[in-house]
């Protein structure tokens, strides 16, 4: 990198509170000084490293920590009779861009997308074209004939061993990071769409791992009961994203198998019985979801709350995902969802941050503030540990050590 005389680009952060992610607690007097792109020298001792020709910002006692994640997304639905592909696409990018500079969501992992429009994205920002956030694409989710999620545009229709291989193979020939296998029904759908019944046979279930493990092509498992999470453990899977229903066993699997666990609360919890706070009303005022959706939801969150909370004291390995949209509210207000449901500030933070790049499989690089990861870096107003909602106080947003949204008064 570089620029034209070799000179290495520098910035230097002073006066931060270090919120590093590593560990739990906020650090006065830090200073961070990024060059070509990576974090090159943290001291927490109040001295400030030599930084020649740096960039320096003074944070003024703001809170410095890694870059938020979350790790189960979808563009906006619409029928393509709504709205052309082409202003789909467009719209997509838009709102992805905003997660970055509004909320200081840099990293996203997409559970379902319709015409690879997820790929074009992660291109068009990989190659510079765009500034947005780092994005692992999914293409289409693969469901059943009469699967989960059908009105979405985002679901592919598979039947028999073979239709789930050659789907699979589809995906992977377009670009895709992973493979999203939706093996069970959801809350909010059509009558026989119902998150208690699974839908895979188990030799197409069997078939679709097998050539996902032939390929190294990890599987995001939509499992919402507890014979689908089973099976999707069993069988491999690298997340079970929802798990509305959990066993105790299923708890023994996630902790033998080592697999992660997504929950995305937000699902059975944002309904306006449940809503407990401006944010979350605001939400569900303009979700306007249909009254029967909303009983399905407020029907199904206690048992939800109870297996997350359960998942959570066993120790098993969680990361933030919202599945609601728009995205630039969307991981904040899943953040405020885990701490009411008994996560504590730093659990959350950990999942939205730390867990969400590992996840992704970048945990060597991004989610923490280490020396050597790429800076992808926020600052907030106020300190995040003693009230989740601080991280909505958005300062300044970094990617790659360059500041890409400055909110400073």
């Amino acid at each position: 990198m570089g620029n034209a005389s070799n000179q290495p680009v520098r910035t230097l952060l002073t006066n931060a509170t270090l919120i590093d992610c590593v560990q739990p607690k906020a650090v006065a007097n830090a200073a961070v000084l990024i060059e070509n792109g990576r974090i090159r020298e943290i001291r927490t001792d109040g001295s400030t490293p030599a930084a020649e020709g740096a960039t320096r910002i003074d944070l003024r006692g703001a809170y410095l920590m890694p870059g938020l994640w979350d790790v189960h997304i979808h563009p906006d639905y619409y029928l393509p009779h709504e709205m052309p592909l082409a202003d789909q696409v467009t719209l997509f990018g838009h709102r992805l861009m905003a997660a970055l500079t509004e909320s200081g969501i840099t990293g996203l992992r997409c559970a379902g997308a319709h015409h690879y429009m997820d790929v074009a994205w992660k291109r068009a920002f990989d190659s510079g074209q765009y500034v947005g956030p780092r994005l692992f694409a999914s293409g289409h989710f693969l469901t059943t004939t009469g699967g989960h999620f059908l009105t979405s545009g985002h679901a592919l229709e598979c039947d028999s061993p073979y239709g789930f291989v050659k789907a699979i193979r589809e995906q992977i020939k377009n670009g895709v990071d992973h493979i999203k296998l939706n093996l069970s029904g959801g809350i909010l759908g059509p009558a026989w769409d119902l998150h208690r019944h699974s839908f895979l046979l188990q030799d197409e279930l069997k078939a679709a791992f097998e050539i996902c493990h032939l390929r190294e092509f990890k599987v995001m498992a939509h499992a919402t009961n507890p014979e689908a999470v089973k099976n999707a453990i069993r069988l491999g899977a690298h997340s079970v994203e929802h798990g509305y229903i959990l066993d105790d066993e299923c708890i023994e699997l996630f902790l033998k198998h080592d697999t992660w666990y997504v929950p995305t609360l937000a699902i059975s919890h944002l309904t306006p019985d449940q809503a407990n706070n401006d944010w979350e009303q605001r939400w569900v005022k303009q979700r306007n979801m249909a009254h029967a959706l909303c009983c399905r939801a407020d029907a199904a969150s206690d048992v939800h709350r109870d297996g997350f909370a359960k998942a959570l004291k066993a120790g098993v390995k969680m990361a933030l995902g919202s599945d609601i949209r728009p995205l630039k509210d969307a991981a904040l207000l899943e953040l405020g969802l885990w701490v009411r449901d008994g996560a504590t500030p730093w659990q959350a933070l950990v999942a939205a941050t730390r867990n969400g790049a590992a996840v992704c499989g970048v945990g060597d690089e991004l989610g923490t503030i280490e020396v050597g990861k790429l800076a992808d870096l926020i600052v907030v107003g106020g300190n995040p540990l003693e009230d989740i909602q601080n991280v909505r106080q958005l300062k300044l947003v970094l990617k790659d050590g360059v500041v890409v949204s400055d909110k400073r008064a």
